[in-house]
């Protein structure tokens, strides 16, 4: 009797154990804004895998904690149309961080904004959005502007033999 109660003891703490595992979130370089896309981890990994592909670099900066950062990832996570662009046009990064480089913030450090570098690594300041105050920001009600801004750095950014 002794050995059953052991056993039953045993195979109860394992499945607490197992479910303590499985409720913990994998953190992935995709930080909830598409996990079936290819995000590189640093801007400059994100820059030498733009050379050599000659894609567009899409930089979304953001902040875990902020409310308008978070009311954009779940708007641009769910809509299939920037996923499959993000996924097949782009290299991307999500940053939660400020970089060194001065030209990722041309009109100031505010989140969220989202910038595209050619592969001249040259940040475009033709493609924004319809904020003249902050030209990098695109709010949940703006993902139309922001396909728009996408398939113009797709078609302005793409060498010309490809098209």
């Amino acid at each position: 009797m002794a050995r059953w109660c052991l056993y039953a003891l045993l195979f109860f703490l394992s499945c607490d154990v197992s479910m303590q595992r499985k409720k913990k979130a994998v953190q992935t370089l995709s930080r909830g804004w598409g996990d079936e896309i290819t995000w590189v981890q640093t801007y400059e990994e994100g820059l030498s895998k733009m050379q050599a592909s000659k894609k567009p670099l899409m930089v979304i900066h953001h902040l875990e904690e902020c409310p308008h950062s978070q009311a954009l990832k779940k708007v641009f996570a769910e809509n299939k149309d920037i996923q499959r662009m993000a996924k097949s046009d782009f290299i991307m990064l999500n940053l939660m961080h400020e970089t060194t480089d001065k030209n990722l913030s041309p009109d100031g450090y505010y989140v969220p904004r989202i910038l595209f570098v050619d592969p001249s690594m040259t940040v475009r300041n033709d493609i924004t959005g319809k904020y003249s105050n902050r030209k990098y920001t695109y709010e949940p009600d703006d993902m139309d502007m922001l396909i728009e801004s996408m398939i113009k750095a797709k078609i302005l950014l793409q060498p010309h033999s490809e098209l």
